[in-house]
């Protein structure tokens, strides 16, 4: 079959930098998914997106459909002549053409036939006009007079298959062969060929670096080139990086100075201003501290680059001398001057005023620093002076600051060290993978806090619905979650909740706030062990026990993903269902306590004195929680079990004997259950 390359190139005004490459893949998906729907093969897709264009290579393209063989079963042999005739003629043949079946129902009539593809030219526009209609554009827009909707204004449309131009309209815009330049370089129309031009003439002649990958390189050689020529490294940020590629058609790193004076300020607000305000990359030297220097992305190749660099060093200069002013401003007024008009500041209408959630944290952050051993008194000074920088106008304009300019107010203000570090690590973690934090009294603040957030919403009944999680409280969980567990805390979630919930009052579902977050927040270990690689059915396991620590329900898990590897595992989680379905038709509990004289047959007699051996070490380790030495020790359990189910009746009919027997199973299912719910795996 033969085969011909296809460019689609939609132009456009510039595209918002944000969705463009959101938009790029998605037009590729939905390309390459409607392609296989037509059965249409190929050999290579690529895809190129610019400030003002989006674009689409398919390379080695089917030119037909491949004919389809088709078989369709009409009425019965035994039906009117008319109604097989009136079949005939919906598959487009006469009655002769058709084939009688044999079925178990009796004979039909079935019609087989081949139908020929269509050629890929015809089948292309609608895929297009699919594809631009299923992008994911939050907010369309029109123009001049047209009733088209896209992102931005459509300036062209080029559609090439092979060397011909596939007629079609799409967003009331012709298709041609003619793209268009760099917006300054070459503001003219480029005559396309074929497919295998586009990139290479857009180069060359358009000044146009089609591919953003490309780009992307381009921009972060030249930016580590300047930072190399200057004698500093540049900090590359990879979501600024996509940004200014984004940005920029044909990019050029240019390096600018601004006055010392301003590294007094603490580097992160600098940078947050050159990064957030003016894209701009910044510089460390050797020691990793800031230099006062930038690197910005220019979209033309100027003959005065001098002329550039100026004019961005004359539009840094007042970003940085506010980013100062706000902070030299701060710095007069004591962080805990600003507790008092935190109870102007709500926090959510019904849960109260930030001021209110300070002490609430403050209240429950002793506690917890007395559990693992912080300093009490920090804990308490910490959870005061957290929120306080919130009404800095140096946080109020850079908000990403919040916590770090409280550590560097604190620090100006003589508090402690340790309270200052505190203050910052409250919002740790920030993100999936971040850090957590290190101290004692950064640990208490940073639980505290969430864990006031948790019970409060839960206790309004404001829990996160469906993809709809406002105050982040999945997140906030998960953070949790991780603190108590990567710094192995002996913490009890239950008692933390409890604590948390005792600061509240007249809230509408406080009774059972605890206890729905409790449930809630195991819920999240479910996610927390996909990535680990922990199937559900492990998590459903050490959830049905019921551990309320998260050091000990995340080491149960982990023992019990173990114990799986082990060769006697299936056979053991066998004969755990078993157990489990004869106990769970019983209709009261029986005692686990075994009469070693009623234990008459061999393979009783060997499981009963297997289970008194292993009772004391199991017991022992389970409590120490060594569950994977535990599991081990089990699993010899193994011989015994298999032999009971195959040679002993367990509904004996002696009541004695039955009993005494329920209690071997009770007895082995709780060893088990100690650890985990063995039965609930697969």
């Amino acid at each position: 079959m033969s085969t011909k390359d296809f460019l689609f190139e939609l132009g456009t005004e510039e595209l918002p930098p944000g969705a463009l490459l959101t938009l790029s893949d998605a037009l590729g998906k939905s390309i390459e998914s409607q392609l296989k729907d037509a059965q249409l093969s190929y050999t290579g897709i690529e895809l190129f997106a610019a400030p003002r264009r989006l674009a689409v290579i398919i390379s080695a393209l089917d030119a037909q459909q491949p004919d389809r063989s088709i078989e369709k079963r009409g009425p019965s042999a035994k039906a009117p002549e008319q109604a097989a005739k009136g079949f005939a003629g919906s598959c487009g043949v006469s009655l002769e053409d058709l084939e009688i079946e044999a079925t178990d129902k009796g004979d039909y009539y079935v019609y087989r036939g081949t139908e020929e593809g269509k050629a890929t030219s015809e089948l292309l526009p609608a895929i297009l006009e699919t594809a631009l209609a299923g992008l994911p554009i939050p907010k369309r827009m029109r123009w001049a007079a047209s009733r088209m909707e896209f992102v931005r204004p459509v300036k062209w449309i080029v559609a090439l298959l092979g060397d011909e131009v596939l007629n079609c309209s799409l967003l009331g815009i012709e298709s041609g062969r003619k793209s268009r330049g760099h917006r300054f370089h070459y503001p003219h129309d480029i005559e396309l060929i074929n497919a295998k031009d586009y990139a290479e003439a857009l180069l060359n002649t358009g000044k146009v670096v089609a591919s953003f990958e490309a780009r992307k390189e381009m921009i972060r050689s030249q930016v580590l080139a300047e930072a190399a020529r200057i004698g500093g490294t540049a900090e590359i940020d990879e979501d600024l990086l996509d940004e200014v590629c984004a940005l920029n058609e044909w990019p050029v790193a240019l390096a600018g100075r601004f006055e010392e004076r301003f590294l007094e300020v603490p580097e992160q607000v600098l940078i947050l201003s050159m990064k957030e305000n003016q894209k701009y990359f910044h510089l460390v030297d050797s020691n990793n501290k800031l230099m006062p220097y930038f690197i910005t992305i220019s979209n033309i190749e100027s003959k005065d680059p001098q002329q550039v660099i100026a004019g961005n060093e004359k539009v840094i200069r007042p970003r940085l001398a506010d980013a100062a002013f706000f902070f030299e401003t701060d710095k007069k007024a004591p962080l805990i001057n600003r507790l008092e008009k935190l109870k102007s500041v709500v926090f959510q209408n019904e849960l109260g005023t930030v001021a209110a959630k300070a002490e609430r944290i403050e209240a429950t952050a002793k506690q917890i620093a007395a559990k693992i051993g912080g300093n009490v008194e920090f804990a308490s000074r910490a959870s005061l002076l957290a929120k306080c920088d919130l009404l800095t106008d140096t946080v109020y304009e850079f908000t990403e600051l919040q916590g770090l300019m409280g550590y560097h107010f604190a620090l100006h203000d003589g508090e402690e060290t340790e309270v200052a570090q505190a203050i910052y690590e409250q919002y740790m973690p920030k993100f999936a993978g971040d850090d957590l934090p290190a101290t004692k009294t950064g640990i208490a603040v940073a639980l505290a806090d969430r864990l006031d957030t948790l019970v409060g919403l839960f206790a309004i009944n404001q829990p996160p619905t469906g993809s709809k999680d406002p105050f982040a409280l999945r997140r906030a969980a998960l953070g949790v979650l991780r603190i108590i567990v990567e710094h192995e805390l002996d913490l009890d979630l239950k008692e933390l909740l409890s604590i948390a919930a005792s600061n509240y009052s007249d809230l509408p579902a406080l009774d059972n706030a605890a206890e729905q977050v409790f449930e809630f927040m195991l819920e999240r270990f479910r996610f927390w062990f996909e990535e680990e690689g922990i199937s559900a059915e492990i998590y459903l396991s050490v959830h049905e026990v019921r551990p309320s620590k998260p050091l000990d329900f995340v080491r149960r898990a982990r023992a019990v993903s173990k114990f799986l590897e082990l060769e006697s595992a299936a056979s053991l989680v066998a004969g755990n269902k078993r157990v489990a379905n004869i106990l769970a038709k019983l209709e009261s509990p029986v005692t686990a306590v075994i009469d070693q004289s009623l234990l008459s047959d061999a393979a009783e007699i060997e499981l009963g004195s297997a289970l008194v051996n292993l009772q004391s070490a199991v017991s022992t380790m389970t409590a120490a929680g060594d569950y994977q030495g535990a599991l081990q020790s089990l699993a010899d359990l193994r011989t015994p079990i298999d032999r009971f189910f195959e040679e002993v009746r367990v509904m004996a009919d002696e009541e004695q004997i039955r009993n005494n027997r329920l209690a071997v199973l009770s007895q082995l299912h709780a060893l088990f259950y100690g650890i985990a719910d063995i039965s609930k795996l697969a």
